[in-house]
């Protein structure tokens, strides 16, 4: 039997990385990584027939039983910057707040980790408890820098705020100026007073920067310590953590650019500032640095759909996000019940 009939490559994982060489590359690469990681950490297979494993943006997740029969998963990414540093900060956090780690293996960019429910996120859960459990795993995840080497994998938040000070005016000039000025200089304010030259005060922390309602499942009753307790007595914990360094109000974004169809349609733009507070307040955290951080990286994100073709909804989602929370939605942009959720469009994007 070929490997391909055994573990299908998902097909939305084929188009979004067959648009380059280097994609292709990897694509062609990606059964004989899933072999070898198989033989080598003698792993079978636990698809059924016909079924197609689970995947993200980055890579792909093979259900698989240990020697022992102990379910887990099967991690290969694609060898990017945040895959690459996405082993050390899972070891770190050793299963407190984030799916445990077994194994990892640099060089293929895999992880052998713990089988969570990819049905159960925190993507259906009220919001008022989503908040809870969303705030209980951030204190968790909040770890301070110490010795351990582990530490210098990772980039520093305010360095990215610093690279877009620069970035983000001359891609908003080569995009053909696609919103109005005073959106690109609201989100430079937030680069120059949180980057690393103007930042005054903040506590460093390792931060999961793409923590919205999809990336943190539910683990089996059997396993659930170390989680943040959730409605009908799950336990939740983060995957898929793109790890930082930096101020942990920046990991507050994410969660409002997703659902937005959860917004009170009376009022949706009160509605976002309302779940920005929410949010930060469950977990400690500063509510206006976490606005600030989300209007940057809003807009960051609004110019990286602007330069794509097949975004038009996703660049109207992040400008809206963007002017409503610096104060001034822009107007012709649809509704925000209208606004596709993020991933929705087609293959690809910046962020979920």
């Amino acid at each position: 039997m070929s490997l391909q009939s055994v573990v299908p490559i998902p097909p939305a994982l084929s188009m979004r990385y067959g648009q380059d060489s280097a994609g292709r590359a990897w694509l062609a690469s990606l059964p004989g990584l899933i072999q070898g990681r198989l033989e080598h950490w003698e792993l079978a297979v636990d698809l059924a027939a016909g079924a197609t494993p689970w995947h993200g943006q980055g890579g792909v997740v093979v259900p698989v039983r240990l020697r022992d029969g102990t379910p887990a998963a099967l991690k290969v990414a694609f060898p990017h910057d945040e895959a690459k540093a996405e082993r050390h900060a899972l070891a770190l956090w050793g299963g407190a707040g984030a799916v445990r780690l077994l194994e990892s293996d640099a060089g293929t960019c895999a992880m052998l980790l713990e089988r969570l429910d990819p049905d159960c996120s925190l993507q259906t859960v009220p919001l008022d408890e989503a908040a809870a459990v969303w705030g209980s795993l951030m204190r968790q995840l909040s770890l301070q820098p110490d010795e351990r080497p582990a530490w210098q994998e990772f980039d520093h938040i305010a360095g990215r705020a610093e690279q877009w000070s620069d970035d983000l005016p001359a891609d908003w000039e080569q995009q053909g100026r696609p919103f109005p000025r005073w959106l690109l200089e609201a989100a430079l304010e937030v680069c120059q007073t949180r980057g690393a030259v103007g930042r005054r005060a903040g506590r460093d922390v390792l931060v999961h920067t793409d923590f919205h309602f999809l990336n943190i499942l539910a683990r089996p009753a059997a396993s659930a310590a170390d989680g943040a307790g959730g409605p009908d007595g799950l336990s939740f914990v983060a995957i898929d953590p793109q790890p930082m360094i930096g101020e942990p109000e920046f990991a507050v974004a994410p969660l409002l650019w997703n659902r937005l169809g959860d917004l009170p349609r009376s009022n949706p733009a009160a509605g976002l500032r309302q779940r920005c507070l929410d949010f930060s307040a469950a977990a400690g955290l500063d509510s206006e640095a976490a606005r600030q951080w989300a209007v940057a990286r809003e807009v960051q994100n609004a110019l990286w759909y602007a330069c794509r073709r097949g975004h038009q909804g996703d660049l109207a989602r992040s400008l809206w996000v963007a002017s409503t929370l610096a104060g001034r939605t822009l107007e012709g942009l649809p509704a925000a019940h209208d606004l596709p959720e993020p991933g929705s469009s087609q293959p690809g994007g910046a962020d979920h």
